[in-house]
C-alpha cells in the first residue's frame, strides 16, 4: 500500500478562537485517535492534496513535534460552503491489529457484451474491507472481460488473499445491461 508522510504540529490550546486563527492559516485542526492517548495537532492544508483528493488509498506516516505514527485517515470534514478541509480524524495503525478500509475498484478486460453494444454499469467504485495493514491492497481488480449483456459480477464472485470484504455478498459490483439499441436489433432479428 502507498505511504504519504504528512507533517504536523501539536496543538495545546483547543480554544475556537485557536481553530479559527489555524484554519484563517491555511492549517487544518486534526485529532489521532487509537494510541494511549488522543493527539491533537494542525497540519498544512496542502498535505491533504495526495491524501483526500485522489483515488487511491494511501496509509500516513505522520510526524508530530518529532513523534512518529503509522496511521490511516478516519474522517474529513468540509466547510458547507467553501468545500475546504475544516478538520480530520485519523486512527492509528498497529501491525497486528486488523483495518477497516475502503480500496478503490480496477476494473480490467473488456467486456463482450459491452463490444455487442451493451452498458457497462459500475455499482461500486469502492469496497469496504478487513485485514491486517501489512495485507491491504492498492486496489481491488475485476476481470470484466468474460461478461456478456446480463451478466454481473457480485462480491460474492471475489475471492481476496488475508482480506476479509465486508460488503453483502449479493450486491452487484459491475454489470453489462441491454441497451435500446441492442433490444431493437434482438427484436428485429425475432421478427425475420
Amino acid at each position: 500500500m502507498k505511504t504519504i508522510e504528512i507533517n504536523g504540529l501539536m496543538r495545546t490550546n483547543m480554544s475556537k478562537q485557536e481553530v479559527k486563527t489555524l484554519r484563517d492559516g491555511e492549517m487544518v485542526p486534526c485529532v489521532l485517535y487509537g494510541g494511549e492517548e488522543q493527539v491533537h495537532f494542525s497540519t498544512d492544508l496542502s498535505s491533504f492534496k495526495g491524501l483526500v483528493y485522489t483515488p487511491d488509498v494511501h496509509m500516513v506516516n505522520l510526524s508530530v513535534d518529532g513523534k512518529h505514527y503509522q496511521c490511516i485517515i478516519q474522517d474529513v470534514q468540509y466547510h458547507p460552503v467553501t468545500d475546504v478541509i475544516i478538520h480530520a480524524d485519523f486512527i492509528m495503525v498497529f501491525d497486528n491489529k486488523p483495518v477497516t478500509m475502503s480500496i478503490p475498484v480496477k476494473l480490467t478486460g473488456a467486456s463482450e457484451g459491452v463490444k455487442m453494444g451493451g452498458k457497462l454499469v459500475t455499482k461500486y467504485r469502492r469496497l469496504k474491507v478487513n485485514a491486517l495493514p501489512a495485507n491491504l491492497p492498492d486496489f481491488i481488480t475485476v476481470d470484466i472481460s468474460s461478461m456478456k449483456i446480463g451478466d454481473a459480477i457480485r462480491v460474492r464472485d471475489l475471492s481476496l488473499n488475508d482480506v476479509t470484504l465486508l460488503e453483502s455478498p449479493t450486491n452487484v459490483i459491475v454489470s453489462v445491461n441491454m441497451t435500446r439499441n441492442v433490444s431493437a436489433e434482438a427484436a428485429e432479428a425475432s421478427k425475420k
